[in-house]
């Protein structure tokens, strides 16, 4: 399992100084942020990302994300100029020496709460998601704008994207994820990319638009889409355990014994209700997520791919990007690592009492 850290770019307040400095710290995920989405990443940015990681004793273990443009989610006929540049852009990362990319198939909006600052019992602030609160809320009229959205977006834009899902239902969807996939994954397999789509965040409709990566039968219809090690999952905990319909060791040992996850965000959520939690503290005991028995899993999988602690909260005074501040992210690496490394312990043990016994 390689531990590894979002980081924002140039513009990110936290610097690979401060993220080297995590025990057990070696990738970094990270992407071009000044490309328009569905045009060509360039050569000479990805380069100069990977060069720029690579010079403080790191490695840039992830793109998250390429973002897929609207047109290819609606399967509009200009999709296909879209699905040409992804393509490409697969090629120029794998010539960067790239071998992981994370996207999601979210319409029009990507991760949603209904609050950036929700006040925990210590102090602390985090994101939370009231189910109430975010059925009365309007995007059209602006109410919205969290980070991660695309907000290149004026209203007079998003009204005729709105116009357009109007007649996409999840089946549609399906139609439109399955072309995608069938154009992108060939590529990808050329080229030796381990491709992770992320589940949609909540793993449920919201503003009336379709979602569709949500629960244990919808991911295994899309691997089946094409069976291959390269057309995976990012399997996030935090996203996936929003619903409590969600088994999530179990999962991860089924997707994991096919090899299928490409990716992990480890985050924990503490449900509060039907379609209502906030985020937590990495560790078990603070939010619904055992995150013992999700290291178990990984381990039974033999997974040895990219994790990251997913959101954090914001601790200590720090301000900053709501969900990516640098203390409590950095305490739920050192956190994770722990538990990875006395699941390793534990098993190593049991392996050498079943050769001791069985000689």
């Amino acid at each position: 399992m390689e531990m590894s850290f979002r980081w924002y770019g140039e513009s990110d307040p936290i610097s690979l100084d401060y993220i080297r400095q995590i025990p057990g710290m070696k990738g970094i995920v990270s992407a071009i942020y000044d490309v328009p989405v569905g045009e060509v990443w360039p050569v000479e940015k990805i380069q100069k990302l990977v060069n720029q990681i690579k010079c403080k004793g790191l490695v840039l273990s992830v793109i998250e994300s390429v973002p897929v443009h609207e047109h290819i989610k609606l399967g509009l006929p200009t999709r296909e100029r879209y699905i040409e540049n992804y393509q490409q852009t697969i090629r120029n990362l794998a010539s960067c020496g790239i071998q992981t990319i994370c996207y999601n198939f979210m319409p029009v909006f990507d991760w949603t709460r209904s609050s950036l600052n929700h006040e925990l019992p210590d102090g602390s602030t985090c994101l939370s998601y009231e189910k109430a609160i975010v059925e009365k809320m309007d995007p059209l009229q602006g109410e919205l704008s969290l980070p991660g959205w695309d907000e290149s977006y004026r209203k007079e834009e998003l009204e005729v994207l709105f116009n357009h899902y109007a007649s996409v239902d999840e089946e549609q969807l399906w139609e439109n994820l399955t072309y995608f996939i069938k154009k992108i994954i060939p590529v990808a397999e050329e080229e030796d990319v381990k491709m992770a789509i992320h589940p949609d965040d909540p793993p449920w409709s919201i503003f009336g638009l379709p979602r569709i990566i949500t629960n244990k039968e919808n991911l295994m219809r899309f691997l089946n889409i094409i069976d291959s090690a390269h057309n995976g999952l990012c399997f996030c905990t935090g996203s996936l355990g929003a619903s409590a319909k969600n088994d999530l060791p179990e999962m991860i040992r089924y997707f994991g014994k096919k090899q299928r996850i490409n990716f992990m965000h480890a985050r924990n959520i503490k449900r509060t209700g039907d379609q209502d939690f906030h985020e937590s503290a990495h560790m078990s005991a603070y939010g619904s997520i055992d995150m013992y028995e999700i290291m178990n899993a990984l381990a039974d999988v033999n997974f040895s791919g990219p994790i990251r602690p997913d959101h954090g909260r914001m601790i200590w005074g720090e301000t900053g990007k709501p969900g990516y501040g640098l203390y409590d992210r950095a305490l739920g690496a050192v956190y994770l690592g722990g538990l990875w490394e006395a699941v390793q312990k534990k098993n190593n043990s049991i392996s050498k009492i079943l050769t001791h016994t069985e000689a």
